[in-house]
């Protein structure tokens, strides 16, 4: 990868997972949990034809095992993003970024992504205001 990561890049990627935070914080549950499964499994399948070969069904496999599990648990959602996290940065470093027209997209997800499973694994907390 030529393009560095740079300061700018991780701001916009904190930024990011923020203000999802916030906007999913306004579902309830059990739907918060359940939509997020979903797309979490959804987000396992973007790197489908992403320069890693079978490595790429493998990977969508496995992260289609931890959302189904997710469903039930918050853990489990947190162990998928975490394994998004992993192939953002094989994405970064050896094959092609989620979002072709900018090189750092790969590295800013794997900072979203960390940040999002670390939310998943405190059980998903309210944040912001309370939706009646």
């Amino acid at each position: 990868m030529t393009d560095d990561f740079t300061v700018q890049d991780a701001a916009l990627a904190v930024a990011v997972a923020f203000a999802f935070v916030l906007l999913v914080s306004r579902l309830r549950e059990p739907t918060r949990r359940q939509f997020m499964a979903i797309f979490v499994a959804g987000a396992g399948s973007a790197y489908l034809s992403g320069g890693l070969g079978g490595w790429e069904f493998v990977y969508v496999a496995g992260a289609t095992y931890a959302a189904w599990r997710g469903l039930a648990s918050y853990r489990w959602i947190a162990a998928a993003w975490l394994m998004h996290v992993g192939w953002d940065v094989a994405h970064h470093l050896w094959g092609r970024p989620i979002m072709p027209f900018l090189p750092t997209s790969s590295a800013q997800c794997a900072v979203t992504d960390a940040l999002l499973a670390v939310w998943f694994y405190y059980g998903a907390p309210t944040l912001g205001p309370r939706r009646r």
